[in-house]
C-alpha cells in the first residue's frame, strides 16, 4: 500500500479534493446545518457557522499522507455539497471504511454513488487496498442502497451497535475486495 493522502479526483459531475479554509459556509449551509442530513451521524447538525469553521479547522490540521478526506464539489455550483472520507485504514490487513455526507438537496441523483465509485478507484488503483468496506443504519436504507450501487456486498448487521442523533441504531455492513471490484460497478 501507498500512503498518498487526499489527491484530487475529477467525475463527470463533481469534483473532490482536500477542504479549504474557505469552505465552511457552503458545508453549513448544504449539508452540515440540517438536522435530516445529520439524523444518522454521530455529530448534531451545526446550530452557527462558528461551529462548522472549528470543525474545518480542526480537520484542515489533520491532513497528512495518511489522511483521505474529500470535500465533494459540485461542478454546477462550484459549492461543498458533501463529504467522503476514509474513517480507519488497517494497512496490515489493507483494509479501509469509508463514510460520508451530502446536502439533501443532493440525495437519489446519484451524487454519493458517482464519489463513492471514484473514492473506491483511487484506493484500488493508486493507494493499493485489498478491502474497502462501509456500514449504514438500518433506518437509512438509501445509504445501503449506494454501496449496493458501487458493488459491495452484505457482510452482515451488527445490533445496537452504534448511538447515531437517531438513537441507537443496527448498522448493516457492505463491503468490497479488489478482486471483486470493476469500474462498471
Amino acid at each position: 500500500m501507498r500512503d498518498l493522502g487526499t489527491e484530487t479526483i475529477e467525475t463527470k459531475r463533481l469534483i473532490l479534493r482536500q477542504f479549504q479554509a474557505n469552505d465552511a459556509a457552503d458545508m453549513y449551509y448544504h449539508y452540515c446545518s440540517d438536522p435530516e442530513v445529520t439524523r444518522f451521524m454521530t455529530w448534531p447538525a451545526h446550530r452557527n457557522l462558528e461551529i462548522t469553521n472549528r470543525v474545518l479547522s480542526s480537520w484542515l490540521d489533520q491532513y497528512d499522507e495518511k489522511t483521505y478526506m474529500w470535500a465533494i464539489v459540485s461542478k454546477d455550483i462550484h459549492e461543498v455539497i458533501g463529504t467522503i472520507s476514509v474513517t480507519q485504514m488497517d494497512t496490515k490487513a489493507e483494509s479501509c471504511e469509508i463514510a460520508y455526507a451530502i446536502g439533501q438537496n443532493y440525495w437519489n441523483q446519484g451524487y454519493t454513488t458517482e464519489a463513492l465509485k471514484a473514492v473506491m478507484a483511487f484506493l484500488f488503483e493508486q493507494v493499493g487496498v485489498n478491502r474497502i468496506w462501509a456500514c449504514h443504519d438500518t433506518r437509512n436504507p438509501a445509504s445501503g442502497a449506494v454501496m449496493k450501487k458501487c458493488g459491495m456486498v452484505y457482510e452482515g448487521r451488527l445490533r445496537q451497535a452504534i448511538k447515531l442523533n437517531a438513537g441507537i441504531g443496527d448498522l448493516d455492513t457492505y463491503g468490497i475486495l479488489k478482486s471483486e471490484w470493476t469500474k462498471e460497478a
